[in-house]
């Protein structure tokens, strides 16, 4: 009897080979029949999910928004502590641990990648759009009396920053001194705002 394959599990476990190849060999190594080798297949099995290198890397990149999005979705309401809930939102955007790490990494190196990719270039458009609405949202619970939409652009400029830094330079940018980071930002906010800090 042949083996049934389900193909959403399949198409994760070609996502993950992705992940792999782009973090040992880069973006460009990330080929039809290079990911096949990684994740165990034929490139003919491989084609059978995805058809094309553009196809291929246009899903893991969805993949890594879907898991941002749902990772942030999991965030308990504010329930009176819009603060608390920021920090928390801002840092589940953040490779604070080994798997958002790697995370990171390959999702920056698609962006490298969409500046000459238009496909890709949408995608993060789209991602680009999602978290820039994200930090309004914030902000304007944040701090209500503001100019909401600067602080926005301070937000999303903070997690991107130390984003690109902990990829960079993950000696010195460590998960402690982003969430120091977050958390001063925050309390400075705060205070403009004519709150106390937490």
């Amino acid at each position: 009897m042949p083996k049934v394959v389900d193909p959403a599990r399949r198409r994760q476990e070609v996502v993950a080979a992705v992940w792999r190849v782009v973090r040992r060999d880069g973006l460009d190594r990330a080929s039809v029949r290079n990911v096949a080798r990684e994740a165990g297949l034929s490139t003919g099995s491989l084609r059978h999910y995805f058809a094309t290198q553009p196809e291929l890397l246009a899903f893991t990149l969805r993949t890594i928004i879907e898991r941002i999005e749902r990772r942030i979705a999991a965030v308990p309401a504010a329930d009176g502590d819009p603060r608390g809930r920021a920090a928390r939102v801002l840092t589940e955007l953040l490779p604070m641990d080994a798997e958002r790490a790697a995370e990171n990494h390959v999702w920056l190196a698609f962006t490298a990648r969409a500046l000459v990719d238009p496909g890709l270039r949408a995608l993060c458009e789209e991602a680009h759009t999602t978290m820039r609405s994200g930090c309004l949202a914030l902000a304007r619970s944040l701090a209500p009396d503001a100019d909401a939409e600067l602080e926005a652009d301070r937000l999303h400029a903070l997690v991107d920053g130390l984003a690109v830094h902990a990829a960079l330079h993950p000696g010195t940018t460590t998960p402690e001194r982003m969430r120091a980071a977050v958390s001063a930002h925050l309390d400075d906010l705060y205070r403009r705002d004519g709150r106390p800090s937490a």
